[in-house]
């Protein structure tokens, strides 16, 4: 039988934690920040001067440096919200319900720069700004779920029934996941099929991967510093009765 070992137990158990997610995530930032900063100029530098241009595209291709990593973030933030949903439903935890609000916002904006992206890669490719073709049509879906659980949990006053209720409308969602991911094979559409993600190997040069994988990265670790300083937000305003963050306020004060 496989079993979590107790250090990892123990983690996310203090994880839990207001207080102590607070503090960790205080002493987390600057490290977060400072990554961040490195793979994105890492990633734009070699996707935007190191990278060739593309022999059929020419340097218009370069948009999916920004397109592609917004589009896996806007799904990977939707799931992350539905796996925390999940978990504050079942186990009625304060900062998985945290988690799952503060992740909406971003995972919106996230979206929306994916439909604009694609729309300025598609006018060259297919000769308009828009079509309704099943990738793009759902990606528009999610930005309407997106905005939907942002407007439920802020119409709600109790914040824990809003928590609630947006959980289960993420776990409704979540069905859109797949069919955003796999629409490109399951009808014919104009969308570009996978080049990364292929099985056998990508699509796509090294030259042009690399700095596509290091601005997917610097994605994830913004979505993370964004997440976090959106739930530290959300944290105090939930405890602001409770004594941690009076301790907290009275140190800011002298």
């Amino acid at each position: 039988m496989w079993l979590i070992p107790d250090p990892v137990v123990r983690f996310f158990h203090r994880m839990a934690s207001p207080p102590h997610f607070y503090a960790f995530t205080e002493r987390l930032m600057p490290w977060l920040t400072a990554v961040f900063v490195l793979l994105l100029g890492c990633g734009l530098y070699g996707g935007l001067i190191l990278a060739p241009p593309d022999y059929q595209q020419g340097d218009s291709y370069r948009i999916i440096y920004i397109h592609v990593p917004a589009a896996w973030m806007s799904l990977f933030i939707y799931v992350v919200m539905a796996v925390t949903g999940a978990i504050g439903l079942i186990w009625r935890i304060k900062l998985a319900e945290i988690v799952m609000i503060s992740s909406a916002s971003i995972g919106a904006g996230f979206t929306f720069i994916a439909l604009v992206t694609g729309s300025l890669w598609g006018k060259p490719m297919w000769g308009a700004w828009w079509v309704w073709d099943a990738r793009l049509t759902s990606e528009l879906i999610l930005l309407f779920l997106y905005l939907g659980v942002i407007g439920l949990y802020g119409a709600i006053d109790d914040k824990r029934m809003a928590s609630r209720a947006v959980a289960i409308l993420a776990l409704v969602g979540v069905v859109n996941i797949p069919i955003i991911h796999y629409s490109v094979e399951w009808w014919n559409t104009l969308h570009q099929g996978p080049t990364v993600t292929k099985l056998d190997k990508p699509s796509i040069h090294v030259t042009m991967l690399v700095p596509l994988l290091l601005m997917a990265l610097a994605f994830k670790v913004y979505y993370l510093i964004a997440m976090i300083q959106h739930a530290r937000v959300e944290l105090l305003q939930r405890e602001r009765n409770s004594q941690w963050v009076k301790n907290i306020a009275a140190g800011s004060a002298k």
